[in-house]
């Protein structure tokens, strides 16, 4: 099979189809869903898992975020964290400490409380692999779904495109990346680690009621366009010309032939709004730059380009693991 997430056709067919719901679920497994939450007596839990396994520099801080960002996304804040870590044989202990201590240090900056999980070394990883499971609250009602986006709400996105690409690239494939970007282009590229999260943009698209939130992962801006646009049974036109690039991602993007708009983005968020003035408005209050970037429709997806319209594509393996 090809490396990567499932297409959503094969999640559907060979996952979701197997599932049932015997509790008191308020959001279940779905496509473009970040997040899982069981109603406790008008309070829900809101819970979150993912893996890192596209990134070596820095995992323990990818991990962490991963998953907080996916809670965020339902408006609730990320309170605490199991962690299952994977450790091929040939690591040594030092190595492990260095990533539960960046996972420690990340945690404690988001309050996130790492509250147990599973340890062990195998030889059926070659590279570590770190599951984390974010557990988070909110009330019932003021749950945030992918499904709520309606026609006619504005996309927002806040921040730039392929922001945990672009941090990926620069750190773990600098042997491909020789004499491209200068020294200014490469530091704030390695800088990007500090803009991974999206919880304050979480906390605020909930506290201007928001439809619909979705945070960019593996399949970029397009595929999380995608499949907000299958969570919510809607269409869209999306602006490509209006997403936000930096300087640094470009360069690498066009070096080595990937598309920035399909590079997982961890760091940057799609919120749907029928307001999108407010928004922008409590964003860049808080120093969190965003952008309209499309507007949901009753049907159709299609993307805009120099005046050129073109169908949005499902999306397909992230660029990321064309390296």
């Amino acid at each position: 099979m090809k490396i990567g997430k499932l297409t959503n056709d094969q999640l559907r067919s060979v996952v979701l189809s197997k599932l049932t719901r015997k509790h008191d679920v308020l959001l279940g497994a779905d496509i473009g869903e970040d997040c899982a939450a069981l109603d406790f007596g008008g309070e829900a839990c809101v819970m979150s898992t993912d893996p890192i396994t596209g990134a070596s520099a820095n995992i323990g801080t990818l991990a962490v975020h991963i998953s907080a960002n996916d809670v965020a996304s339902s408006g609730a804040r990320p309170t605490a964290m199991l962690i299952t870590m994977l450790i091929p044989p040939h690591l040594t202990l030092g190595d492990i400490e260095r990533v539960c201590a960046d996972m420690a240090k990340t945690a404690d900056e988001l309050d996130i409380d790492i509250i147990g999980g599973h340890t062990e070394v195998t030889d059926a990883v070659s590279r570590i692999v770190i599951s984390t499971t974010v557990f988070g609250r909110i009330a019932s009602d003021k749950l945030i779904r992918s499904s709520g986006a309606q026609p006619g709400d504005d996309i927002v996105m806040t921040k730039y495109a392929a922001i945990e690409g672009t941090y990926i690239i620069s750190n773990d494939h600098m042997d491909k990346l020789d004499g491209v970007l200068s020294e200014g282009e490469l530091d704030e590229a390695r800088r990007l680690i500090g803009s991974l999260s999206v919880l304050d943009e979480g906390m605020i698209g909930a506290a201007c009621g928001v439809s619909a939130m979705h945070d960019v992962t593996e399949g970029g801006v397009l595929g999380a366009v995608h499949e907000l646009c299958d969570a919510s049974g809607c269409g869209c036109l999306l602006y490509r010309d209006d997403i936000s690039v930096l300087g640094a991602t470009r360069k690498i993007c066009d070096t080595l032939n990937l598309d920035v708009y399909r590079l997982i983005g961890s760091g940057s968020m799609l919120i749907t709004t029928p307001d999108s003035a407010a928004l922008l408005k409590a964003l860049s209050q808080s120093g969190i730059n965003a952008a309209v970037i499309g507007r949901m429709s009753a049907e159709g997806r299609n993307v805009m380009s120099n005046g050129v319209t073109e169908t949005l594509l499902p999306p397909g393996k992230d660029e990321l693991f064309s390296l």
